[in-house]
């Protein structure tokens, strides 16, 4: 190939085109510095990045912020360190408490009444975040780093008071529990052949939610504030029960259970051989079993050391409340059955769970009243459907024809919207919801509202937020090339009558 030896050259090749202008002027350039004009080879290709970036702005937020509680109880003001009030628990006639006869122009006896102080101490919730100056300039365009930044903030704190309100444990100690019950029994696992020693630890709600086998059972940690200084909070856990050993044959599956704790809706197990035993499940029942090798690399039993179940800057929420000694709440925590599987919810066979209504029958008997909703885990939705429906009780098939078409549609499956309660006067249709951050294993009733015979209670609300600020955001001074947001509320969770709560706990699945 003849190349051009000078920008001369290339000039005069290029002014001689354009005295041809039929003729392509790069073909003809290129035909006088000798090369062929019909074999051009192009080296841009799409892999060369010389492309447009398709980005869709604002970015997408695939995080669900679902708050169903602090959505449908009441915020009420308050003031001070805490709420307080009186509770008259009930009368007591004069004499026999159930006879009222009295003699003709004497007088009656005095009644006496049983009466209690309660109250509720205010806490904060807060959560915090920043964007550098760097960061805000370089999001125009794309979306408003401020404003995200705050409203992603303020759904955190929604789903933390969330959990606050459903769960927060303030006042109930989970201690230590007893050493776990083991058996080795069966033929066909594939646990290796050794003594095995098992350690347990019970969870709260929060613990259960704030820790995983990846990343272990959640102990207390010291947390730096965006002011530099430290607290330490607890992630929700007991202290580690003492070990018990099991000798297993290849073949045989390994079992444990423990004596259930008050207050805990999860266990952890940790298992291996005496000395390493390591984190090999959670489970949302006080039993477990075990029939293949055991996993490697997990969190060590020597990582818990105390008690790590209560943060006493906070409150109790609905659950603890419920689950607390001396509430007057219904709690049944089911039998722990078959070692390894527990004990599943009951069919009545006539369309009904027999906990459930032993539950409201209880209520009823004790307190006359009735839980207005029925909060639950994705399991036991499908366990009450299972339970509720079968070929004598309900469809499970649903058959659509379009006449104009002659076609035929079926639906299968089914799920129980509402959970009839006889003992009520006229009967009453208790809504079964799921909620998001509940346990599988358990039930929660929760009375909105207190029945008719209760209408000189003076309690419009069985439970409300009491707030004595709510939600404000807080913009820092700019101390540094950054901007700093944080959100906060002071509040506390009332309960006036948890009588009029109702939790079912260690429920098997099935």
């Amino acid at each position: 190939m003849n190349l051009f030896n000078s920008p001369d050259e290339i000039r005069k090749a290029v002014v001689d085109s354009l005295s041809n202008p039929s003729e392509d002027i790069a073909r003809h350039v290129l035909a006088m510095a000798g090369a062929n004009p019909d074999r051009i080879e192009k080296n841009i290709t799409t892999g060369t990045g010389l492309v447009a970036y398709d980005l869709q702005a604002p970015a997408k937020n695939l995080y669900p912020v679902n708050t169903p509680l602090i959505r449908s109880l009441p915020r009420v003001n308050g003031v001070g360190t805490a709420t307080n009030w009186k509770a008259v628990t009930g009368l007591s006639g004069s004499g026999f408490d159930a006879t009222g006869w009295v003699p003709e122009g004497q007088r009656a006896g005095q009644m006496s009444y049983a009466t209690a102080s309660r109250s509720a101490a205010y806490a904060t919730i807060g959560e915090e975040d920043q964007a550098t100056w760097e960061a805000i300039s370089a999001g125009r365009t794309f979306e408003d780093v401020q404003a995200t930044m705050t409203t992603r903030l303020l759904q955190k704190m929604m789903l933390k008071e969330e959990m606050a309100v459903l769960a927060g444990n303030a006042s109930l100690q989970l201690g230590t529990p007893a050493a776990p019950a083991l058996a080795a029994a069966g033929s066909g696992a594939t646990l290796p052949a050794a003594t095995y020693s098992v350690i347990v630890v019970a969870l709260t709600l929060e613990g259960y939610r704030n820790s995983s086998l990846a990343g272990g059972v959640a102990t207390s940690r010291t947390v730096t504030g965006a002011d530099g200084k430290t607290f330490s909070i607890n992630g929700g856990s007991s202290n580690k029960s003492a070990n018990a050993t099991q000798a297993v044959t290849l073949g045989q599956t390994l079992s444990a259970s423990v004596t259930p704790i008050q207050g805990a809706l999860a266990y952890a197990w940790y298992v291996g051989t005496a000395g390493s035993e390591t984190l090999q499940a959670i489970t949302g029942i006080n039993s477990v079993a075990f029939g293949a090798p055991l996993a490697g690399a997990r969190q060590a039993a020597s990582a818990i050391t105390a008690d790590s179940s209560t943060n006493t800057t906070g409150f109790d929420g609905l659950l603890t409340t419920a689950l607390k000694a001396g509430s007057g709440a219904y709690v049944n925590a089911l039998a722990t059955g078959v070692a390894g599987t527990g004990t599943t919810l009951t069919s009545s066979g006539h369309g009904s769970v027999l906990e459930i209504d032993a539950m409201l029958q209880n209520l009823w008997d004790a307190y006359q009243v009735s839980p207005s909703v029925l909060w639950v885990n994705s399991q036991q939705l499908k366990d009450i459907a299972a339970k509720v429906l079968s070929a004598g009780s309900a469809p499970l098939l649903q058959y659509f024809q379009n006449p104009s078409e002659g076609e035929v549609r079926m639906t299968a499956g089914a799920a129980i919207d509402f959970y009839f309660n006889p003992f009520l006067n006229g009967g009453m249709r208790i809504p079964i919801r799921i909620h998001p951050m509940a346990p599988p294993g358990t039930i929660l009733g929760y009375a909105a509202d207190l029945p008719l015979q209760y209408q000189s209670s003076e309690v419009p609300n069985v439970a409300e937020v009491r707030v004595r600020r709510d939600y404000y955001q807080i913009d820092w001074p700019v101390t540094t090339r950054a901007q700093m947001v944080g959100v906060y509320a002071e509040e506390t969770l009332a309960v006036y009558a948890p009588f009029a709560m109702a939790a079912i706990t260690n429920i098997a699945a099935g």
